[in-house]
């Protein structure tokens, strides 16, 4: 046992020294192997990393405009979406705000639909009385229109009126200067003639002009009382006028007397067969006719020598 055991364990050394060498001659085949897979791989890595690093370049080269245009797109998208959520909560608040003015909108037109009929009811008879307010101003209208016509035309005879009125005050004032001219100086001095009338008829006629006419030609006379002193000197002016008249009346009366007198005298004196047919003062006949018209007739013509 003790044979087989020390056997044993002298295979079991040498199958272990085996192992041990198998061991690490393995283990340095696997290092020089690992190694040399080592060394490949770094170049393999090395080349890749160098491919890579060509290719990086290559492509930053490539895309740097557009990894540029992609920083501002995505600058412009993250502006876009605040602006857009602004937006948004914008679109929400009117959204919000346009259910609150429908609803409101609903409620006034519920309030004012009865609002509205009142109103229709309101404009209807403001209408008809509208109606019949333009018929009554067309029918003012149209009597104002005459009223205006015919003050146009009372205006017009008015203002000709007045106008015929003002050339007869200026020729009044013209005579008036030309009259003046030819008064007396005891007219310039007195131009109104003293009243005739008693002082209890002037107390009655000062009476009569304070009480208020009665008629058109009193009222007329009322208002035209100033002109007392202008119908003195006209009156004054007609009497004067009158008694002119009436002198040369007389005078022309006598001077047609005194031309046939003097047609008679201016007769008698020459002869003729016309004037011998008539009676001829100046010729004294056998019968005594003709003597006695002479005579008649010089004591008209000459009146001082009939003594």
């Amino acid at each position: 046992m003790f044979a087989m055991e020390q056997e044993f364990n002298e295979l079991k050394t040498e199958a272990l020294h085996d192992f041990q060498s198998q061991k690490d001659e393995i283990k340095n085949k696997n290092l020089e192997e690992k190694h040399a897979l080592r060394m490949q791989l770094e170049g393999a890595v090395e080349e890749l990393w160098r491919q890579f690093q060509e290719a990086l370049k290559q492509y930053n080269s490539t895309t740097e405009d557009r990894k540029k245009n992609f920083e501002d797109l995505k600058a412009k998208d993250m502006k876009s979406a605040q602006e857009i959520e602004l937006q948004m909560r914008k679109l929400q608040k009117i959204h919000d705000s346009i259910n609150q003015q429908k609803a409101k909108m609903a409620c006034n037109a519920r309030d004012c639909e009865e609002r509205n009929k009142l109103l229709k009811d309101e404009k209807e008879s403001i209408l008809v009385h509208f109606s019949q307010l333009k018929g009554q101003m067309n029918k003012f209208r149209e009597n104002q229109r005459s009223k205006l016509t015919a003050l146009t035309v009372l205006s017009s005879s008015t203002i000709k009126e007045l106008k015929d009125k003002h050339q007869k005050g200026e020729c009044i004032l013209k005579l008036a200067e030309m009259c003046r001219k030819l008064e007396t100086e005891e007219e310039k001095v007195l131009p109104f003639y003293a009243s005739t009338l008693s002082e209890q008829e002037e107390k009655e006629i000062d009476a009569m002009q304070k009480q208020e006419p009665e008629n058109e030609l009193a009222n007329v006379m009322h208002e035209f009382g100033d002109l007392s002193n202008f119908w003195k000197r006209y009156n004054k002016a007609s009497l004067d006028k009158l008694s002119l008249d009436q002198a040369r009346v007389q005078l022309t009366q006598e001077n047609q007397q005194l031309r046939t007198l003097l047609k008679q005298y201016l007769d008698g004196i020459s002869v003729s067969d016309e004037i011998l047919s008539h009676n001829n003062p100046l010729f004294i006949g056998s019968s005594g006719i003709n003597a006695e018209y002479g005579v008649a007739f010089l004591s008209k013509l000459f009146p001082l020598f009939t003594t």
